[in-house]
């Protein structure tokens, strides 16, 4: 059982929204097979706390996807949160570029101004032909937090404040939202504007090294001690990638016998990874002899992999 999870909270007068996010087992899971430079793995720490912070928030039984396209040393990173809070993730590099440790996330993904940031919602129950709902958000801000506040703003039109920090132990993250008011006073509106206001000079305080070194409860306690606080049941986080070595075989039975072995003159073993986990999966001949006893077939299309 993960010990990471996700905290919400509410302020006593209903005004402001308040969740905290802790991976550090899941991060761990994440990073199990995979090796990033340094700049390129928080980026993607910050972008999997965020994913999870988000997606709790979305009230539909589905997965969201936050994707940076990019047009210099990153070419692609992909987060999947589904609606119990399980997660993937993968990040493809150009070859041609060397990842310096200063880079910026403008630097790493926005060089000529072509780099998109797609959310996608995709729910489980959607319909054949239909396509799940798509937003480009624009690339505004040198982080991934500031580009989800200027999204949340736009298309959500809720005032939002993302906190992110990741390293090679942990990813974590505090997300504020002020809520609409929904009837009440004129006088009810300017107080729950004001507790907005003054949660949100609280947590400016905040630092990336308190985030990466201090619980989230403690960090709670230390912001907002004074403010009466409701507090809602933790959900668990976790990492999940479907791949086995069972769907790698599918996978590669699917290139057909007369291919495989083309492969194996070449090489004694074909050696295959996870595109999202990167965990990795050896076939020697024998082992592919076996795809082709008569009687078995595949199964269901194997998650996206790599050679």
């Amino acid at each position: 059982m993960t010990t990471d999870q996700l905290q919400k909270y509410l302020l006593d007068d209903r005004s402001t929204r308040i969740q905290t996010v802790d991976l550090t087992e899941t991060w761990h899971t994440g990073l199990a097979h995979q090796s990033y430079p340094p700049v390129v793995r928080d980026l993607l720490g910050q972008l999997c706390a965020a994913s999870v912070l988000l997606a709790s928030n979305i009230k539909f039984d589905g997965s969201l996807v936050l994707q940076l396209q990019g047009d210099g040393p990153l070419a692609l990173i992909v987060v999947e949160c589904q609606s119990d809070l399980s997660l993937r993730a993968t990040v493809q590099l150009r070859q041609e570029f060397v990842v310096p440790d200063n880079a910026t996330f403008q630097s790493l993904l926005n060089v000529n101004g072509n780099g998109r940031f797609i959310v996608i919602l995709d729910p489980t129950d959607r319909q054949e032909g239909q396509q799940p709902y798509q937003g480009v958000v624009p690339m505004e801000g040198d982080s991934v937090a500031q580009v989800l506040e200027h999204y949340m703003k736009q298309s959500e039109q809720l005032d939002t404040r993302i906190w992110l920090a990741a390293n090679a132990q942990r990813a974590a993250g505090l997300l504020l939202q002020r809520l609409p008011d929904h009837g009440g006073t004129a006088d009810d509106a300017e107080a729950h504007q004001e507790s907005w206001q003054r949660t949100r000079i609280l947590a400016q305080t905040l630092t990336q090294e308190e985030m990466l070194s201090e619980s989230p409860e403690t960090l709670i306690h230390r912001l907002f001690w004074e403010e009466p606080l409701l507090t809602f049941e933790p959900q668990p986080v976790r990492w999940f990638c479907p791949c086995t070595r069972e769907r790698v075989g599918n996978m590669l039975k699917m290139l057909g016998q007369a291919e495989i072995e083309s492969i194996l003159s070449e090489q004694e073993k074909i050696d295959i990874a996870c595109n999202f986990c990167g965990k990795p999966y050896t076939f020697d001949a024998i082992d592919c002899a076996r795809l082709f006893i008569d009687g078995q077939s595949p199964e269901d299309p194997p998650e996206p992999i790599a050679h």
